[in-house]
């Protein structure tokens, strides 16, 4: 099982940028898929970005493709992901994941408590 806690969330003027990182604890890190899901208020959560365990695959989804970028450090048990050109729309809490699929999906097995980004126009 793994402990996933995020960091590097706050408040960034549009076109702004902002890097999120998640520190694992606890087993079997490298062999999972981490991604990034975030939740505006009032709103579902959204599948943002995953990568494979070993760093090789990606996936973004429309809204970020472009300007998002999701990264991992097995060595050091961390997943980041850069966020460039930030938009108003981006606003949300934004959770790490983790699951031994690799999907664009929402359902992830172990999940962060989540970090803010608020980002203003």
């Amino acid at each position: 099982q793994v402990q996933l806690v995020e960091s590097g969330g706050g408040l960034v003027q549009a076109g702004g940028s902002l890097r999120l990182s998640c520190a694992a604890s606890g087993g079997g890190f490298s062999r999972y898929a981490m991604g990034w899901i975030r939740q505006a208020p009032g709103k579902e959560r959204e599948f943002v970005a995953a990568i494979s365990w070993n760093g090789g695959y990606t996936y973004y989804s429309d809204s970020v493709n472009g300007r998002f970028s999701i990264t991992r450090d097995n060595s050091e048990k961390m997943v980041y992901l850069q966020m460039n050109s930030l938009k108003s729309e981006d606003t949300a809490l934004y959770y790490c994941a983790a699951d031994n699929d690799f999907a664009r999906t929402i359902a992830w097995d172990y999940w962060g408590q989540g970090t803010q980004v608020t980002v203003s126009s």
